[in-house]
């Protein structure tokens, strides 16, 4: 059972809750720690490859392969945190990490064989994210989901944003080796910070002989089967199709279209990150009072229009202000599927369709990437970032106007509706 109180007639905002919620502030502080040390990993690797090969591909590949690689593989990520004790599933997961980051420290190898452990460890980070988000339903109340969701989202996004400056201020004392030694050093921190939280076996049924691979199909099968699931996360995934092209249209609207300078591009590169922060942080005050599918729909809207009204944007001063409302819309998407996904989906299930859902985001990511590639050599930043707000906008008004029906069925009808995925999360979760 959840330890913070179900007494209290308002729940608890997010600090409040990870004081009285001795598990939660557990996974809370693995996230950040390993987070972190994800990010000053990343920098020193990049620099790493730059500096030894001296080629941009390279680093392309590098980020590649820790990224969408992954994401191809995602059904049976999920799998393995609904098949297993989730907290074991976590904690190995970040010993594997740890490990394959000292290796690669101590040896710094080649490109090639860098390659392949950077997929590794991105492999058992991608079985360590839905396994870290199906938790959170077993250690908190259903109505502190919200706010649980925010503080833990406030906490990774943090680290992700300060872990850069972090390594930029330890690479000229430690060097890259010593980075990759502090990275690995975190991921069995957060390791040993998991032993706090209890055990989370999962539901066996009896004489249960179904492979992993099966169970993968059983996860990808549930999407497709439940209404509420399939618009949420095809909504998801169409709207980072969409938008995702920002990041490298951002880079040709400072330099060509607002003639500025270097810093100008890191200004706008960082705007959403500054977004992000507020985002979690006011849902993590006032998330219990809010309408989840207003609260999706709402950053579906607010994700997209910010890209539009950024191609726009007449000065930097401007396109960041817009970008920095957009990444409080960008959080309130992540906290409101996250809530919806933990609420209305089976717990057997839950790692299967969190899997699945970032799976798909990124291999989004990466048709958005390189669609908006084209684009923006067809036209310029400010057309490629108009379309994609207004596709993104599009997308929301077919979201809107199908979901809430959707959820509406799904609660009304889970014994008619839903008794044959149950029985599949029964057969599935052993």
């Amino acid at each position: 059972m959840p330890t913070s109180s179900a007494n209290d007639e308002r729940t608890a905002g997010a600090l409040g809750l990870l004081r009285s919620n001795r598990q939660l502030s557990a996974l809370f502080t693995a996230r950040i720690v390993s987070y972190a040390g994800d990010s000053l990993s990343l920098v020193a690797l990049m620099l790493h490859v730059a500096n030894t090969t001296g080629q941009a591909l390279a680093v392309a590949l590098l980020l590649l392969v820790g990224d969408f690689v992954p994401s191809l593989l995602s059904p049976i990520a999920g799998a393995v945190s609904d098949r297993f004790d989730r907290r074991r599933v976590m904690i190995s997961c970040e010993l594997i990490q740890g490990a394959l980051v000292l290796l690669i420290a101590l040896s710094l190898p080649p490109l090639p064989l860098l390659l392949v452990l950077v997929a590794a460890r991105a492999i058992a980070a991608n079985i360590f994210m839905p396994a870290s988000r199906s938790a959170v339903p077993a250690l908190v109340a259903d109505k502190e989901l919200p706010v649980a969701n925010s503080a833990i989202g406030f906490g990774a996004n943090a680290a992700e944003a300060f872990g850069p400056l972090l390594a930029a201020a330890m690479l000229p004392f430690v060097g890259i080796r010593g980075v990759l030694f502090i990275d690995a050093a975190s991921f069995l921190l957060s390791a040993a910070v998991l032993l706090a939280i209890r055990p989370m076996p999962p539901e066996r049924a009896e004489g249960d002989q179904e492979s992993l691979l099966t169970q993968a199909k059983a996860g990808l099968g549930y999407i497709g089967r439940v209404p509420a699931l399939r618009i949420i996360c095809l909504g998801f995934c169409a709207v980072v199709a969409c938008n995702g092209v920002d990041d490298v249209a951002l880079v040709l609207l400072a330099k060509d279209t607002l003639h500025s300078d270097d810093s100008a591009v890191g200004l706008l590169l960082g705007a959403v990150g500054v977004g992000l922060l507020i985002g979690y942080a006011l849902v993590g005050r006032v998330g219990t009072r809010l309408s989840l599918t207003v609260l999706l729909v709402g950053g579906f809207f607010v994700s997209s229009a910010g890209n539009l009204l950024t191609g726009l944007a007449w000065s930097v001063a401007a396109a960041f202000s817009v970008q920095a409302v957009r990444g409080i819309g960008i959080a309130a998407m992540d906290i409101a599927s996250s809530t919806l996904l933990q609420r209305i989906v089976a717990p057997g299930m839950l790692g299967r369709v969190f899997g699945n859902l970032y799976g798909a985001i990124g291999i989004a990511a990466a048709a958005s990437y390189v669609g908006g590639g084209l684009l923006l050599d067809i036209t310029d930043a400010p057309t490629t970032l108009i379309a994609a707000g207004g596709s993104g906008i599009a997308v929301t008004v077919a979201v809107a106007l199908t979901l809430p029906r959707a959820l509406h069925r799904s609660r009304t009808g889970t014994p008619q509706c839903h008794q044959s995925d149950l029985d599949v999360q029964g057969r599935s979760a052993g």
